[in-house]
This record gives structure tokens, C-alpha cells and sequence, in this order.
């Protein structure tokens, strides 16, 4: 029996191919054992989210579970557009997930309204890649996202006035911009607008 030439091209061709072959099939094995856990930490990640828009914060995981399951009584969609009813401290919250585009990808966020439509209760922001320090402080920065509670969505006049600004002329509706992220605010301000302008539908039944 002739010795098996371990330098020659065919058995290093069959070697890797192996190789590739059996880390392959490990690679797939761990994704599908993980993937029941990871979908369960976005679950969780996208519940925190909903909870921090009402102004919830602070919570672990299994209390942070518990609590959405005490304050979010419905998830209901309206022109196919989803959001949740909730119920915080006996009143009634409306909480809408909005997605738009940052400087450098998309962003996204939960806004949470009174039961008037017009009076944002609490919001929360996340993004993609926004500079650490300058875009990114839209979701770094609680005490930015707090400004934004108690803001009128419509005017007088019953056009959209949520916006973040550079210089708030109208204080009842505006939010000063990200200092030093001017094109991450206007996409936040776009995505807000551009966002609960699909709700109209519903957010204009008390108008």
C-alpha cells in the first residue's frame, strides 16, 4: 500500500474541503442552539424600550417582564401599522414604535402619548451607529429624551409640530438638537413627524 502523500494538492484540497465541511456544520449547530435565547434577548430589549418611553426604568429582566405584562394591555395596529395600549398608574397610554435614519444608519424609537393624542408621555431613542459623545447621546442621554415629555405633537391649527430644533421657537412642541449632531437631530425630527404622521388616523380622533 503506497503512504499517503500529505503535501500533494489533492489531499490538501480534500483536507480543507473537509475541514470547511465539519466547522460548517458546528457553526450551524451553535446558531440554531443560541438562536432561542437570542430572540428572547430582543424580545426583552424591545419590551425595556417600550417600558422606558413610559418613563419605566431600572428594571431587570424578570422585573422588567413582569411590568410589561402589568402595563401593556394590547398590541393593536392601525392603516397595518402596530402599537401598544397600556396602562400606567390607572391611565391610558398609547406607545409608538417610529424608525428613520441618523447620520450613519438607522434609528429608531418608542413614544409613548396621554390619552388626549396630542401630549408625548415619555420617549425613548436608539440608533445603529451614531457618533459616541455627539449622535449617539440620543440614546445615551435620559435627561435629553425627558425633554421631550410634555410636548404638544399638533398645533393650533392641527399640523404636526413635534420637531427637534436648533433653536425652539415654539417651546410647547420643539426640543432643542443633539449639541454638535445637527444631522442626527434632523433625522430624529424627521422620524417623529414622518412617524406619527402614520398614526393620523388614530391621533386625530379627538381633534
Amino acid at each position: 500500500m503506497s503512504k499517503l502523500n500529505t503535501n500533494s494538492n489533492s489531499y490538501i484540497i480534500i483536507y480543507s474541503a473537509i475541514l470547511v465541511v465539519i466547522v460548517a456544520f458546528l457553526l450551524a449547530f451553535i446558531f440554531k442552539a443560541l438562536k432561542p435565547m437570542q430572540d428572547a434577548n430582543v424580545a426583552l430589549d424591545v419590551k425595556k424600550q417600550i417600558l422606558y418611553s413610559l418613563n419605566i426604568r431600572g428594571l431587570d429582566g424578570q422585573q422588567a417582564e413582569a411590568k410589561y405584562a402589568e402595563v401593556v394591555k394590547e398590541e393593536a395596529t392601525v392603516a397595518d401599522k402596530t402599537y401598544y395600549v397600556c396602562n400606567v398608574g390607572g391611565q391610558k397610554k398609547l406607545v409608538f414604535p417610529l424608525k428613520g435614519m441618523g447620520l450613519w444608519g438607522g434609528i429608531s424609537a418608542f413614544v409613548s402619548v396621554n390619552d388626549d393624542l396630542n401630549t408625548i408621555y415619555g420617549a425613548y431613542f436608539n440608533h445603529e451607529g451614531e457618533t459616541a459623545g455627539l449622535g449617539a447621546e440620543i440614546k445615551d442621554s435620559q435627561e435629553w429624551q425627558e425633554r421631550f415629555q410634555g410636548k404638544k405633537i399638533f398645533a393650533d391649527d392641527g399640523s404636526l409640530a413635534i420637531g427637534v430644533v436648533k433653536k425652539v421657537e415654539n417651546p410647547a412642541s420643539e426640543v432643542d438638537c443633539v449639541t454638535g449632531a445637527t444631522l442626527t437631530s434632523n433625522g430624529v425630527s424627521d422620524m417623529l413627524r414622518e412617524g406619527l404622521n402614520a398614526y393620523i388616523e388614530l391621533l386625530k380622533q379627538n381633534k
